[in-house]
């Protein structure tokens, strides 16, 4: 899956604040992401967040 910086991710269950929406921040075996409602950080393995995506919305600044 292509999944680079500045990237938005929609993912399948809510964050407990409600948010569905993550941010980007950095990319390689561990993505770290930033929840767009309450402003949370986490580091997550990439194959455990692959599985719970259900849609990408790329940026036009990010390089592909």
């Amino acid at each position: 899956m292509n999944i680079s910086l500045g990237d938005i991710l929609t993912m399948k269950k809510p964050h407990p604040c409600g948010e569905k929406r993550w941010l980007v921040l950095r990319t390689g075996a561990d993505l770290r992401l930033r929840c767009l409602g309450c402003g949370h950080e986490v580091m997550v393995p990439r194959h455990k967040t692959e599985k719970n995506i259900r849609s990408v919305q790329h940026t036009e600044n990010s390089s592909t």
